[in-house]
């Protein structure tokens, strides 16, 4: 990510507020991005990293795993820093192609469809509930065995319960607590992923 001075002066103040914290390094460079691009701190207490997820994520990147979004504003978020590192195929649930079905949402069956033909790509789910719903269903009948599961869709029925079960999945997850979310927060989750994973083994995948 190229940074100027406004994002510097931007990032200290978020050091300055967020103050001492427990997050690993790496974490914590998750947490600032998501809260330099929402401006809001209460994610600091929301964001959830499951254990070995960033290293797992990371590992992924770097071996070029597929990456499945739920939805466009996803893919044009990480798209650049995709093309400038590991260059990963980007699939978008909703326009995958599937027959049309009346018990799920489009976008929900189609990270169904693509979860069966890439069972172990990264999956960054920001707005469709459904759509995480049904790749927790496919985790639990272990249908699928993802390399690292996003989740930050916002919202008010049920999406909680969505996110509590990806939690208890035992697959490398990342997810926000509660109501809050949405497709910039995925977004910054990914990007500042593809960041550290380019640190660590950009030079070593290009030497």
């Amino acid at each position: 990510m190229e940074w100027h001075t406004t994002d510097a002066q931007s990032l200290a103040i978020i050091d300055q507020e967020i103050g001492e914290h427990s997050f690993s390094a790496a974490e914590y460079e998750i947490v600032r991005r998501i809260i330099y691009a929402t401006a809001d701190f209460e994610y600091k207490s929301l964001i959830r990293f499951s254990e070995q997820a960033l290293q797992a994520g990371a590992a992924a990147l770097a071996a070029r795993t597929t990456i499945v979004v739920d939805v466009p504003m996803v893919q044009v978020g990480i798209t650049p820093h995709l093309q400038n590192t590991f260059a990963n195929p980007v699939f978008i649930g909703v326009e995958a192609l599937t027959r049309p079905q009346k018990e799920k949402t489009r976008t929900a069956w189609g990270i169904e469809t693509l979860a069966r033909r890439y069972p172990e790509a990264i999956f960054a789910i920001g707005q469709s509930q459904t759509a995480l719903t049904s790749l927790v269903e496919l985790v639990e009948a272990e249908e699928i065995r993802p390399a690292l599961v996003i989740g930050t869709p916002a919202g008010f029925v049920g999406v909680d319960v969505a996110k509590a079960r990806l939690n208890d999945s035992m697959v490398p997850n990342i997810h926000i607590e509660g109501r809050k979310g949405g497709s910039l927060v995925a977004v910054a989750i990914v990007t500042g992923l593809v960041d550290l994973a380019w640190q660590a083994y950009g030079q070593e995948g290009n030497g």
